[in-house]
């Protein structure tokens, strides 16, 4: 740290705080972090460091004393039972084995027994439970108070309404993550994607977005976990060790860490801490670190607390995974909704397991507030270890010859005017002919999940806008040999299977075209919803967006976005062209294809491994006979289709004693 003069300590102080107050809105309440957790704690250490040698500066409102953030305005708000504290962590093995000895000088002559557990990366939650039932949920707030999400955390499946067991306790405060599963992490950024919408750069944002969801429909469908990990207020039980509580809180059927590992020394704590390192991308959901806890509540009640910590545990995190790269230079892409977004062209490097060419700088705003220039040294992560951020540039490497970035004043790709809408930092492009998102439109509309027109993937796309065969959506269904055989590459036989896909796409259920409209904020799931309930596009498009928002999985945000779309002139022309062109509306569907009484009914299915027809194929068949199909495993699960090569999936069933068929028996149980 530099030598401060206390004038130049209190400047720094009152910079620090500014800033870590800032990271600490868009971390708790946005659920968007900007920075890294390395580059967090880095500050939060700087600021630690100088109130402790300048006392003077030391503040009640300094973010060292307090835990989390502000409890957001929109839910109503929960006081904790007993103080939901933050651990003290490090990067450090020498501030583990610092921790250690510690522990040894506050206990002497003591046999101190630790319990390390996974750092679960999720958003930190309180139940509270009264002779077995769940009174509330509550987000973790300022360590005091939080935010009430009970309706959002009863659509939880792990989550037990009522514990189970014979020794419940009177009064159980429990706390624990809120998570979302890697598997349902990258299925849900694949559906924001599809619907236009912005995806989420790791499964703790994409938790915390869910879990403070107004709409709890919305947070049925995100597919959240929960892991619990201690206790706050008791009454009614006198458990002495953590590894105690633990157990009583399996039994009492609170999911728990399956694995665990007991040290009584500094090197079993240190090769645990490596152990766990080297098992953990196995877990379902994300781990960034270890926690290091005292097993022994006798000694934890000695050992005491600081003012937001407890002295008797500490969460050592394991490093992202980093890489030293140049950026070559700063594109602008357009997406399907015209937003413009800068994306950083970067000299191939190789991290996490892939060799990264491209990150995403989110918006201009991200750019200048990391000062980010074309020809920078940038250091890249792959945020939760999936997608590959810019986290850090090398402004003392730089030579001068870096050039400040700018958005472009018009869309770079059919320079068009672009709009910044009030209170957003979207900048968009506003034709609607522009042919980056006529491409982007195009590759939705034909894709497997819509009209699965095969054939017509990117390359093809970019081939019929390029050579102008295509200005919208309707213009597919005017394509013929004539059209097809003037472009590069297109053979007899390949123009006949194109027409031949195109021709089949006519006939696809009503829910594949509404999604297939790409409509704004309408995934798989709300499509489904819209056509069970709708039967036909045209009753749809005559719906209020107070008829919409009142459907089973649409809600208050997704309504509005459809009725607008059917409002636009331009749309409602490209459907009349669609109608024209024989696509089916509606009218062609079995609406009775789901009977109550089919021999599934009252069912429910995940299928998972590759499966002799598509997985889509196949779900189309339990549905119609009356079963329902899920993305993720759980005690309400009646079935679990496995093909070859199933993964965590058939794992988490057999856990859970959930009933497994191969294709053969499937198809058995549909032949009776």
């Amino acid at each position: 740290m530099p030598d401060f003069s206390p004038l130049e300590a209190a400047a720094r102080v009152a910079s620090l705080r500014r800033e870590i107050e800032e990271h600490n809105r868009r971390y708790y309440q946005e659920a968007a972090p900007t920075i890294s957790d390395q580059e967090y704690d880095r500050l939060y250490r700087e600021l630690q460091d100088l109130e402790t040698q300048f006392p003077e500066l030391a503040a009640a409102d300094s973010p060292t004393r307090r835990v989390g953030g502000a409890p957001l305005e929109e839910f109503a708000q929960i006081r904790h039972r007993a103080p939901m504290l933050s651990l003290d962590n490090t990067y450090s093995e020498e501030e583990v084995a610092a921790f250690f000895v510690r522990l040894e000088k506050l206990l002497p002559g003591q046999k101190i027994e630790t319990v390390i557990e996974p750092k679960v990366d999720g958003v930190a939650l309180s139940l509270l439970y009264e002779n077995g039932v769940l009174q509330y949920a509550a987000t973790r707030g300022d360590g005091t108070t939080g935010d009430d999400v009970t309706q959002n955390v009863r659509t939880i499946p792990s989550v037990p309404q009522r514990l189970a067991g014979t020794h419940i306790p009177r009064l159980l405060e429990v706390r624990g993550e809120v998570f979302l599963p890697k598997a349902q992490f990258a299925a849900l950024n694949e559906e924001r994607n599809a619907a236009g919408e912005p995806p989420f750069a790791n499964p703790r944002n994409a938790a915390a977005g869910s879990l403070k969801q107004l709409d709890p429909a919305i947070v049925a469908r995100r597919g959240l976990g929960a892991i619990f990990y201690g206790t706050g207020a008791l009454e009614g039980a006198d458990w002495q060790t953590h590894q105690q509580a633990l157990g009583a809180l399996r039994a009492c059927g609170l999911p728990i860490h399956e694995k665990t590992w007991i040290a009584t020394t500094l090197d079993q704590v240190l090769a645990a801490i490596h152990e766990l390192d080297a098992v953990r991308h196995g877990f379902p959901f994300e781990t960034d670190g270890a926690v290091i806890k005292v097993d022994s509540f006798a000694q934890r009640d000695a050992v005491g607390f600081t003012a937001k910590s407890p002295r008797w545990a500490m969460a050592y995190k394991y490093k992202a995974e980093q890489a030293e790269t140049r950026l070559r230079d700063i594109t602008v892409q357009v997406g399907r909704t015209g937003v413009l977004t800068p994306v950083a062209e970067l000299e191939p490097v190789f991290v996490s397991g892939s060799t990264v060419a491209r990150a995403t700088l989110h918006n201009e705003e991200e750019v200048a507030r990391k000062d980010i220039r074309i020809g920078d040294l940038v250091v890249i992560e792959k945020a939760g270890e999936v997608i590959p951020a810019v986290v850090e540039v090398r402004k003392e490497r730089r030579t001068g010859t870096e050039r400040v970035f700018t958005m472009p004043a018009t869309c770079p790709a059919c320079g068009g005017p672009v709009v910044r809408e009030e209170g957003q930092v979207a900048i968009r492009c506003v034709n609607t002919a522009c042919p980056a998102q006529l491409k982007r439109r195009l590759e939705h509309f034909a894709s497997r999940g819509a009209m699965d027109i095969e054939g017509l993937g990117e390359a093809m796309v970019e081939l019929l806008v390029d050579k102008e065969l295509t200005r919208d959506l309707a213009d597919i269904y005017q394509l013929n040999v004539a059209k097809l055989a003037s472009l590069p590459r297109m053979g007899v036989k390949s123009i006949a299977n194109l027409l031949s896909a195109i021709a089949g796409s006519k006939t696809r259920p009503l829910w594949r075209l509404i999604f297939g409209l790409g409509i704004l904020h309408v995934g798989v799931t709300s499509a489904r919803a819209l056509a069970s309930h709708f039967h036909l596009l045209d009753a749809l498009m005559l719906a209020t967006a107070d008829d919409l928002q009142r459907i089973p999985d649409v809600g208050p945000v997704v309504g509005p976005a459809i009725a607008q779309h059917f409002e636009n002139p331009g749309n409602r022309a490209v459907i009349e062209r669609l109608r024209a062109a024989g696509l089916n509306f509606g009218e062609h569907d079995d609406h009775t294809a789901q009977p109550a009484g089919g021999r599934f009914a009252g069912t429910t299915w995940v299928l998972t491994g590759t499966l002799s027809e598509p997985r889509e194929a196949v779900a189309e068949m339990v549905r119609a006979q009356g079963g329902k199909v899920t993305d993720s495993v759980s005690k309400k699960t009646t079935y679990v289709l496995a093909g070859e090569e199933a993964g965590s999936k058939l794992d988490k069933a057999q856990k859970l004693g959930v009933r497994v068929l191969d294709e053969a028996e499937f198809r058995a149980m549909l032949a009776e």
